[in-house]
């Protein structure tokens, strides 16, 4: 339920930073140059593949070797936001779901995805289990990771 309202707030605010005024404000003047650097369409959107992590088949009950493993996943987080690859990563609270977390990966297709997380050790030891949906968003996400690395004061390893 949580992820349903998670997915409804995000759309509501996509939707009502789009529909605005079509004039613009004196900060908000177009940028031609980033749009297309971005790959923005003439809404400043554009697809992404969102990932959302559940709880998989595996169980590892020896705490060193789980603990390597979601070392090996947060280095992979780290190396993809990195790359410019992933543009969103965190996890979710409990629910009935067992959805587990989520990326937004700035790829194109479900195969370049799939490869990206062949690389967490997490995913590939069936610890969590990826289901991939095309996502329609803002082409500024990735400028979100850059203002991430600002704020950040530790990071995860």
């Amino acid at each position: 339920m949580k992820l349903s309202y998670l997915f409804l707030s995000i759309s509501l605010a996509l939707i009502v930073s789009s529909c605005g005024t079509t004039k613009q404000s004196a900060e908000t003047k177009y940028d031609a140059q980033l749009a297309q650097k971005l790959g923005a369409d003439e809404l400043g959107m554009k697809m992404y593949v969102l990932v959302i992590l559940k709880t998989g088949d595996t169980k590892i009950e020896d705490k060193a070797l789980r603990d390597s493993l979601f070392r090996g996943h947060f280095a992979n987080i780290n190396k993809l936001a990195d790359e410019g690859k992933l543009v969103v990563a965190g996890p979710l609270e409990k629910n009935e779901n067992q959805y587990r977390g989520i990326f937004i990966l700035d790829v194109k297709t479900f195969a370049e995805a799939g490869l990206l997380l062949q690389n967490d050790p997490t995913v590939s030891q069936g610890i969590f289990k990826p289901e991939m949906y095309e996502w329609y968003g803002s082409a500024a996400l990735p400028v979100y990771m850059q203002m991430h690395k600002k704020i950040q004061k530790k990071q995860v390893k």
